[in-house]
């Protein structure tokens, strides 16, 4: 008799629909950065520190950045459930993942809004 642990119902379609909804956000943010440096051309420091002082461009950036942690956390979590066996040892890296994108989205954060 083969024994199921149960995982939680729709653990993967969760997980593919918000892979599937970082990306098209990485990418809209990918074509309008694409589209302003090709308009505007900033080309010295003033110009990029300008751009960046704007608060739709802070959110914008904001919302890539936090797509592209939650976008690697899936990512990574999958792997390390495929590819690590040992349950201490995979919940050790786990945490570790965790904390360092956690640390990313916080420095984001402080960055983006401490330019003046």
């Amino acid at each position: 008799m083969v024994k199921r642990i149960p995982v939680g119902a729709h653990y993967g379609l969760r997980d593919w629909l918000v892979q599937r909804v970082t990306a098209v956000v990485m990418a809209s943010y990918s074509i309008l950065m694409f589209l302003v440096v090709l308009v505007q051309r900033p080309s010295h420091y003033g110009a990029w520190k300008s751009l960046f002082t704007s608060q739709p461009m802070r959110l914008a950036s904001l919302l890539f950045l936090l797509s592209i942690f939650w976008h690697a956390w899936i990512g990574v979590r999958d792997i390390l459930m495929d590819y690590v066996k040992p349950t201490g040892v995979r919940l050790a890296m786990q945490v570790g993942v965790v904390l360092l994108l956690a640390a990313y989205s916080l420095w984001s954060v402080q960055i983006l809004w401490s330019i003046q």
